[in-house]
């Protein structure tokens, strides 16, 4: 059994009632006096509060999928084969658009997409597709499951030569894709706002950071051990660009996230400018500290204080070189604790960088509160993002003309509802 399948928390469930059955029946046994009754009534309410907590802890990984699998549980996470090195030779062809062997890219199980209400179906060229594939990191060794939703021009005729700016949606910790797709509803907002021609066609990739389960390794390179920001940095995006169209400039790439994610996020954009241009964090932090959940993230010596100031984003603002990024951070000015901490840091940016915000009055850290940010959020990233004007090699065919492509994608509207608040005025 599946640690995220409905049999695992039927089982449970059964398991939790059938305790409590016995505790029932057998508790007139426990209470006559006599030390062996005494812990056979702490065995019993022990046991039986264990398994109920059990049970409760498998609804509710099954419904949010902290963790994917058993292993994952345990901290045995898969590594990818030593004879993956390199895209590209040795494919047996494609299958749900990505290579099957040796790619960085390869198709996935389908049983946590199975679980996401609101996903395109029908012809892909009409509505689009989610594809569930995991991504091998060429450096790191990572592989990292992910959810690729392709939107329905990258299947039409019109655009076969042309490549797609790319938005990289990263979960919260200990969060996971299941939460970005189903909770967050990426795919489902991002495709509604395309339709709505309040978005241009964009590719939207969900990934969780979390590469080492179910340690929390945000977005360091921990010195020996996971290297959570090359993976983010260098083996993603070169893993997507060799199995999609999409653009291949750094004015193409986007990243966002929530919670941790979110943090990671905005710490990409600025260590990272070359990679992503664009960045939305929704609720995040603006320092990386070790806690237990991650650990020792930066090591000991002489470096150690050098590395925790680089991740450190206001140590960044004040000491040094600012990055031409855009970034957008949400924060609710009542029920969140970190409204503060993002006006500090939205008035700490100063140019060339640049900065909008989500303010809302009144919001949790929780997902009602992200999903009602994500529309704001996407179309402004969709007016930061260039659509990309190279086009993948023209490929002759016998008897075929292939028509170029539109050179640029459709003009992006302004989007319903609150504009993001912009703190600066000019634009890339």
């Amino acid at each position: 059994m599946g640690l995220t399948s409905e049999t695992t928390v039927y089982v449970m469930a059964a398991l939790a009632a059938v305790c409590v059955g016995l505790l029932v029946w057998s508790w007139p046994r426990f209470a006559r006096q006599g030390l062996r009754q005494v812990f056979g009534r702490l065995l019993a309410i022990g046991t039986t509060q264990v398994v109920m907590i059990a049970a409760f802890a498998c609804w509710l990984n099954s419904s949010y999928q902290f963790f994917g699998s058993w292993g994952e549980l345990f901290g045995r996470v898969e590594t990818a084969p030593v004879g993956v090195t390199q895209a590209g030779g040795g494919g047996t062809g494609p299958v749900n658009g990505v290579a099957v062997k040796g790619a960085p890219v390869q198709p996935a199980g389908d049983e946590q997409l199975s679980r996401v209400s609101g996903l395109p179906t029908g012809p892909a060229a009409v509505n689009g597709r989610v594809e569930s594939v995991k991504v091998i990191g060429r450096r790191t060794g990572v592989v990292d499951p992910a959810f690729v939703y392709l939107p329905p021009q990258y299947f039409q005729k019109a655009y076969q030569r042309q490549r797609f700016p790319v938005i990289v949606a990263l979960s919260g910790y200990p969060g996971s894709i299941f939460n970005l797709a189903q909770h967050l509803r990426v795919s489902q907002t991002a495709g509604e706002l395309q339709k709505s021609g309040r978005m241009q066609p964009t590719v939207m990739v969900m990934i969780r950071p979390t590469i080492a389960p179910p340690r929390d390794t945000e977005c360091v390179n921990v010195p020996g051990g996971p290297q959570t920001e090359t993976f983010l940095a260098k083996d993603l995006p070169d893993a997507l660009k060799s199995a999609y169209r999409v653009g291949h400039d750094a004015s193409a790439w986007g990243v966002m996230g929530y919670s941790s994610g979110g943090s990671c996020a905005l710490q990409l954009a600025m260590r990272d400018p070359h990679v992503y241009t664009t960045a939305a964090a929704l609720s995040p932090d603006y320092r990386v500290k070790d806690d237990p959940t991650t650990g020792s993230l930066f090591g000991s010596g002489p470096d150690r204080t050098e590395r925790m100031n680089g991740h450190d984003l206001m140590w960044r603002l004040k000491h040094l070189p600012v990055p031409q990024v855009s970034v957008l951070v949400a924060e609710s000015k009542h029920g969140e604790r970190g409204y503060p901490q993002t006006q500090a840091f939205i008035k700490a940016v100063k140019a060339p960088m640049r900065v909008a915000s989500i303010l809302p009055e009144h919001g949790s850290h929780n997902f009602p509160t992200w999903v009602q940010e994500m529309p704001p959020a996407l179309t402004w990233m969709n007016q930061q993002l260039t659509f990309p004007q190279d086009v993948v090699p023209r490929h002759h065919k016998k008897g075929a003309v292939v028509a170029d492509p539109p050179r640029h994608g459709p003009d992006p509207l302004r989007a319903d509802g609150p504009e993001p608040t912009r703190t600066a005025t000019t634009r890339r």
